[in-house]
């Protein structure tokens, strides 16, 4: 069974959740280290932390909500979200960050990643691969590219990524479902790859696809704020993980 990596996105301090990207149509959901601890009591040991405000900016902002996180709780967090510089970098670490998905810095200045790559290691340093129409997007998805996104993680698989978060943009926070045959294509051309899959979600109808597809870890926002999927769903399917 695909095993659920809870998201809390951040803007102003608050734990918020976007529609394909667009900073226009957010909901709040309250206090984000509230929901943290309730994610660690269900029996959750990882956290998907975005700092949206940081991915508008080129650079960390909500650094202090990680840190309050990181702090209060023993989830093991990765941060995404303004990572754009070796300082950034560091902030994170420092601010209690056990991973760091390089995105946008991927595509621009793919030099710094693979740097980032050697010094601190596939286990620290996440790929972030967000598609539009099968296309990288970049900036907190509001720069597209020509960069298919099949070519763009399998070449940085061959460079020595091992973890990578790829969401579809058309399916975030549309809780319509998941993009299976996008993922489904990346296995086939990299299997080797613990490929995290993002954006969609919206039952555990939609985990069992992914499941069935062969990704073991997904992540969930918006299906679990809205009720789609209940915290008492996410124990039970940790307790058989």
């Amino acid at each position: 069974m695909t095993t659920i990596i809870p998201a809390i996105d951040i803007i102003d301090g608050k734990c918020v959740r976007l529609t394909q990207g667009d900073y226009s149509r957010s909901r709040e959901y309250g206090n984000p280290l509230d929901m943290a601890m309730a994610f660690e009591d269900a029996g959750c040991r990882r956290l998907h932390l975005v700092d949206l405000d940081g991915a508008k900016a080129s650079h960390i902002i909500n650094y202090r909500v990680l840190e309050s996180i990181a702090t209060h709780t023993g989830l093991i967090i990765d941060f995404g979200g303004g990572v754009k510089s070796d300082e950034d970098l560091h902030i994170a670490f420092d601010s209690g960050a056990a991973m760091v998905t390089g995105g946008s810095i991927a595509v621009k200045q793919p030099d710094v990643m693979l740097r980032w790559l050697a010094v601190h290691g596939s286990d620290r340093i996440i790929l972030g691969a967000d598609a539009r129409d099968g296309k990288i997007a970049t900036n907190g998805w509001h720069e597209s590219s020509d960069r298919d996104v099949i070519d763009f993680i399998e070449d940085y698989v061959g460079k020595g990524i091992t973890q990578t978060i790829c969401t579809d943009i058309a399916c975030d926070g549309t809780l319509q479902g998941p993009s299976v045959e996008l993922y489904r294509k990346i296995l086939e051309r990299c299997p080797g790859l613990q490929l995290i899959a993002s954006g969609g979600i919206g039952s555990m109808a939609d985990m069992e696809k992914l499941g069935e597809a062969g990704i073991t870890q997904a992540i969930a926002g918006k299906a679990i704020y809205e009720g789609k999927i209940t915290l008492k769903e996410i124990e039970q399917l940790n307790l058989q993980n």
